[in-house]
Parts: C-alpha cells; structure tokens; sequence
C-alpha cells in the first residue's frame, strides 16, 4: 500500500503588517522528500503522526514538498502555486497510489483579495487540484488546526477532514495517527466516508481550552456523536477571525459511513448546539480603568497587563 504525504501550513492574517515570503517558509519548514520524514519522525506533530500511521499499519509513505509558515500575512501567489506545483508534481511522479494524508491548516489566504488572482480558500484550492490529479477514487485525507475557516469546497474536495480537538494543541500526532486508521479502514474494510459541513454564524470568544468548561462540555458532545453507530470522525473548529474571508467563522464537520444525510444531521445538531450556549463561549472585557480596579482590589502585585490581540502567535508584529 503506498500513500503520499505532504502540505502547506499557514495561518494567515489579513490585517497585519508582517509580510508573508520564501524566506517565511524557509524559516520554519520547507522540507522536501526523505528530509520531511527524517525531521518529523517520532515527533507530536501532523506529519510525525502520519509517520507513526504507516508504520503501525505497514504502509508505505511518499514524502512530496512540506511548507509551513509562522503566522503572518498572506502568501504571494506565485509562492503558493511553487508550492502547490511541487506537491503536485510529487503526487503525480508517485504513480500508483492508495491514499494522500495532508497537513493542511484551515486559515490560508493567498495574495490580495481584491485582485483576480487573490485566493480566499487556498485549503479548497489545494484538495481540489490534489484531486484533479489522483481522481475520483483515491482517497484525500487532511488534518486541520482547531483555529480554521472551513469552506464547503474543503469538504467536497476531501474524503475526510479531521481537525485537532485540544486547545493547547497537544494532539498534533495522535490526530494524524487517526487519519492514518480511517484510510485504513477505507481501503481494507469497505468504508465509504460522507463528510456534512455546519458553518456556524459566530465567531468563538476566549473560552477555547478544551480541558476545562465550558469548551470541555463542546468536546464532549462531540464525542457522543462520535460514538454513534455508522459515524466514523467529526471535528468542531473554532475559527480564525484574522482571517477576512467569507468562509470565516466556527463550524461542525461530520463523517458518517456512506450517509451523507446522517452526517448532516449530526453536524447540524452539534452546530445548532453550540449556537445556542453562543454567549458561553465569550468571556468578560473589562476596560483598562475597570481592570486595575479588579487589580488593586486583589491586592496582588506586579500586575501584567496583556493585548491579546497583540498576539505574535496569530500574525501580530509584537
């Protein structure tokens, strides 16, 4: 059984000032070939994950082109199509194939959005050229970011998107490594995955750890759908708002096996779910003269105060 591998990574905002270009990529990962595998293996991330998939399973994996960015403001288009070109060449030099597991992010966004060529769902971009390539019948798999802007053209262009569910994320490997079970399952059990898309009309306030409430209490619906009979994975994203894009916000995605209509249903209770507790996910904003009041009735001292949209993490220049 031979299966490729490979991505782009970008979390990508459209308001800051930090520019987005090779030497972005360069300075993170852009791996090619025997080196993606060699850097990532026996690590807690997406590709480290897929490793450890095909060795548990004994399938072989294909390294292709592996670009990751730190968070910064959109790619130039010429970059991306390099980019794209080489995952794609990698695929199609791969000739016979059983499978493609991508780490992908859920939050790129390419060149201006104002010009012709500017792409506001590079993620959708990227699994329907993969599948222009490996058609119908090879089976697309991508892990994505718990922070992503899921399109509808993401979830028809993949057979299978499975986000991460930890904030922190801390299940980078373990995400991958399910991937890896479920295109087992498609190929050697029968399976056949149908993927429902709930965007929902909100974007997720501060309350996103999910090992404590009330984010724990989403998790854990999600998990009772998961365990439903004919139902293979599903995901909650929490959306990246940097993002300026149509297609930004939280959403529910679903896999059942071989029941779109179920899949939907699913991913629209869960949606509707969280919806409905929308003002739970929001947390108190105190102004700055309200917080040094908070502060100084504490009585604990220094005191640290922190823009959190200041966030070198999300693409801020500090």
């Amino acid at each position: 059984m031979r299966v490729v591998t490979g991505g782009i990574s970008h979390e990508t905002s459209t308001f800051t000032t930090v520019e987005t270009n090779w030497q972005s990529y360069k300075e993170r990962f852009y791996l090619r070939g025997e080196e993606m595998l060699n850097t990532f293996r026996g690590t807690n991330t997406p590709i480290g994950g897929f490793i450890d998939g095909a060795d548990t399973h004994g399938f072989e994996l294909i390294p292709t082109v592996l670009a990751t960015a730190h968070p910064s403001g959109p790619t130039p288009r010429n970059i991306f199509d390099a980019i794209l070109g080489e995952i794609l060449d990698g695929i199609a030099e791969a000739g016979s194939i059983d499978g493609v597991l991508l780490e992908l992010h859920g939050s790129m966004v390419v060149g201006d959005l104002e010009a012709p060529d500017g792409i506001d769902d590079p993620e959708g971009h990227i699994l329907a050229a993969i599948r222009k390539v490996v058609g119908p019948a090879v089976p697309i798999l991508a892990q994505l970011d718990i922070h992503s802007n899921v399109s509808p053209q993401m979830v028809d262009a993949a057979d299978v998107l499975i986000g991460r569910e930890t904030y922190p994320e801390i299940d980078m490997a373990k995400r991958s490594r399910e991937c890896a079970d479920v295109l087992m399952s498609i190929v050697n059990d029968g399976r056949r995955p149908t993927m429902a898309l709930h965007q929902i009309p909100m974007i997720w306030g501060i309350h996103q750890v999910t090992a404590h409430p009330p984010m724990r209490e989403a998790i854990e619906e999600l998990h009772r759908i998961e365990a439903q009979p004919d139902v293979i994975c599903g995901s909650i994203a929490t959306c990246y708002y940097l993002a300026d894009v149509p297609n930004m916000g939280a959403s529910v995605y679903i896999v059942t096996d071989n029941d779109q209509a179920l899949a939907q249903t699913y991913a629209d209770q869960l949606g509707e779910w969280i919806f409905e507790r929308r003002e739970t996910w929001h947390g108190p904003a105190p102004t700055t003269r309200e917080a040094l009041k908070i502060a100084e009735a504490e009585g604990k001292f220094p005191v640290i105060f922190a823009d959190r949209n200041d966030n070198t993490g999300g693409g801020s220049p500090g």
